[in-house]
């Protein structure tokens, strides 16, 4: 497979605060880092409207002019093997993406995505009956009263029947497991409030998901991504670390597509719940993407 180079190259950094970002721009937010041939440039978002917003209309205007375009978000598209099909009846990440954009709310950056867990460990408690194992997350706020989803790590996976991990976060042991919705390093809570976004996104004309549709039959492909994996790299720049590494990723990533070197980034991996569970684009060469970043 030899994949078309990329004009534009876009990465998310998503967060899943609870209120607006503030005024002035800053860590632990938005930020949306863009690589062409022009050069590179990074943007603040305040609001996850805000950010979905842009991402809609990057996609138009690169469509409309007859450019491919590739996005990258900072959280996972699938679930470990098992979840989806659990929660929705089919073994689809589709049909989970759908399910969550059913049901998640999101009006101002004020969200209830605690709420949709605590339903969703709810259901499993009451398909599997009396003693059954609850559900797969746990993280919470201290002062939010919910029964079923707990505020510490009190999951036993394998009597639950779900992996903790996915198969990429078992090759990138940094990356944290999909369940987690709190406290540092919580991405679970990043998922439940993006993948409603990649269900909307994914509709627009042209559009492939990544790994779960071949990436060189689109124009447009969205993708997940892992910015620590640039994390030596980042550690060296100065300010704001959210919006370094999403502009050195877009680099590296834009920089490979140039050079047509992006096919190994996105060959087959022989892992039998790829189109399951998903994949971090670049996971296992991180010295391709290191060195193709460095530089002006």
């Amino acid at each position: 497979m030899t994949i078309a180079a990329f004009d534009t190259v876009a990465i998310v950094d998503w967060s899943a605060s609870n209120g607006p970002s503030p005024a002035r721009p800053s860590a632990d937010a938005i930020w949306i880092g863009t690589a062409t041939a022009a050069g590179t440039e990074a943007r603040y978002f305040r609001t996850r409207a805000e950010a979905e917003a842009q991402l809609s209309a990057l996609i138009d205007a690169e469509r409309t002019a007859d450019r491919r375009l590739l996005i990258g978000f900072d959280f996972p598209m699938g679930y470990p093997k098992g979840f989806a099909a659990r929660l929705t009846g089919q073994a689809d990440p589709r049909a989970l993406w759908r399910w969550l954009a059913e049901r998640v709310t999101d009006m101002g950056n004020r969200n209830n995505r605690f709420a949709v867990a605590d339903e969703i460990n709810a259901s499993f408690a009451a398909k599997a009956g009396a003693g059954s194992a609850g559900g797969p997350f746990w993280g919470r706020p201290s002062g939010l009263p919910l029964s079923h989803l707990p505020e510490r790590k009190a999951v036993d996976y394998p009597a639950l029947g779900l992996p903790e991990r996915r198969a990429v976060e078992r090759c990138v042991p940094r990356a944290q497991p999909v369940w987690k919705l709190f406290t540092t390093g919580s991405v679970g809570s990043q998922a439940l409030m993006g993948l409603p976004m990649i269900h909307r996104l994914s509709q627009c004309a042209g559009t492939a998901v990544w790994p779960f549709d071949p990436p060189d039959t689109c124009p447009i492909v969205l993708s997940e991504v892992y910015p620590s994996l640039l994390a030596p790299l980042v550690a060296q720049q100065p300010g704001i670390k959210d919006a370094a590494q999403v502009t050195l990723l877009a680099r590296a990533l834009w920089r490979l597509s140039d050079r047509r070197a992006l096919d190994p980034l996105f060959a087959a991996k022989d892992i039998d719940d790829l189109h399951e569970e998903g994949w971090i684009l670049g996971a296992g060469h991180e010295t391709a993407l290191l060195a193709a970043a460095e530089g002006p």
